[in-house]
């Protein structure tokens, strides 16, 4: 399988304070669009007072030029209300949704307990189907917490197990809160690969930019094959703490992949234009 990279400007966004305008969010988002990325992670459509910066998600959505580009869009979505939105735009192909493995995360990001975050899972994922779209599940704190919840490699496999159960064959493993170290990776990305052939692994991780090319490396050398980063690293949770860690930066990924002779097939004009663009972005 070749190398897919999610560009995450949604992720990278939805901390910032300020309200960027609809107009440069879209304008950003279609310099993206024409990288070359396998993925958009481009919005979601979540309680606007929960994400004040993604209440426009929708407009923005409008103004993207799909026309020239083979990348698909993903939209993040945090109960069923906003899955049943997410689905009525055909130019959407993923709704993610992200499933903590700590309740106390869960809670604090979607306000339901783990038992009633999987039941919506399970309906997310007949909504997904009957309308042509695919459901991709974030595994968030999947390395560890920072609230005392139970965490080991056990309940990452039961949780799995129960996913791929469901028919839930895009799951990607999410480092909330940017404490995974390189022998984790190596260690939980594999195992999870072998017991569940069927399914497609991604790995999401956080990072301080001084700590990002052994997650990457140990990822990678695992067989990672799909990774969400974003263009200068920016971004994080603002549920998962104060002080936000941030995305594995887009250019970083591709140096190191180019350094492993990868062919990533991205237009590297349209790159520097949307790394330039940014600057307008994130103030």
């Amino acid at each position: 399988m070749d190398i897919k990279i999610t560009e995450c400007p949604r992720d990278a966004m939805q901390g910032i304070v300020h309200f960027i305008p609809t107009a440069v969010k879209a304008a950003y988002i279609n310099l993206l669009l024409q990288v070359g990325f396998d993925t958009i992670d481009f919005g979601s459509f979540v309680s606007a007072k929960a994400i004040p910066q993604l209440q426009d998600t929708a407009e923005v959505l409008s103004k993207l030029d799909l026309n020239n580009t083979a990348s698909k869009l993903l939209a993040i979505v945090a109960n069923y209300r906003g899955a049943e939105e997410a689905v009525k735009h055909p130019e959407i192909t993923y709704l993610g949704y992200p499933f903590s493995i700590s309740e106390t995360f869960q809670l604090r990001n979607t306000n339901t307990t783990l038992p009633q975050a999987f039941d919506n899972v399970k309906r997310m994922q007949e909504l997904s189907i009957a309308n042509n779209k695919k459901l991709l599940v974030y595994l968030s704190m999947g390395f560890g917490n920072p609230y005392g919840d139970e965490w080991n490699t056990t309940i990452i496999h039961e949780w799995t197990d129960k996913l791929v159960n469901e028919g839930i064959y895009n799951i990607a493993l999410a480092d909330t809160i940017g404490i995974a170290n390189a022998t984790q990776i190596s260690s939980i990305y594999p195992e999870l690969c072998r017991q569940f052939p069927k399914a497609e692994f991604g790995i999401h991780l956080h990072s301080t930019p001084d700590t990002w090319q052994p997650k990457v490396a140990a990822a990678y050398q695992s067989g990672c094959k799909r990774f969400d980063t974003a263009l200068k690293g920016y971004g994080g949770c603002p549920m998962a703490k104060d002080d936000l860690t941030g995305n594995i930066a887009t250019e970083n990924l591709i140096d190191y992949l180019k350094s492993q002779n990868e062919l990533l097939g991205l237009n590297f004009d349209k790159l520097q234009e949307a790394l330039d663009y940014s600057g307008k972005v994130f103030l």
